[in-house]
């Protein structure tokens, strides 16, 4: 499994309906699931992003297709990262040479 990390940023309409949003992470996570992804944190944040999702998903398609659905609700503009683990990182720099 790959591990994937999503910034988010609530939109107008997300911020309107901000006391709704720990509601729509169980509802996220329940999606996630059907697409094979793990949520297996979600952080309310300060800053720049007011959202940070970690997740293992089988490959960047599934990442993909739960945040594409989750944009088109309108709560939430998502950028997602592909993140490695030290063991992963270390493989990755063998094939280096």
């Amino acid at each position: 499994m790959a591990t994937f990390i999503t910034l988010g940023n609530f939109t107008d309409q997300g911020v309107r309906n901000v006391k709704d949003s720990p509601k729509r992470a169980e509802a996220f996570k329940a999606l996630a699931a059907k697409h094979g992804v793990t949520v297996k944190s979600i952080f309310w944040t300060l800053g720049h992003y007011d959202l940070v999702v970690i997740a293992e998903a089988p490959d960047a398609a599934a990442t993909t297709t739960v945040n594409l659905a989750v944009a088109a609700l309108g709560n939430v503009r998502t950028e997602t990262l592909t993140a490695f683990g030290a063991e992963e990182f270390g493989k990755i720099l063998k094939k280096l040479g």
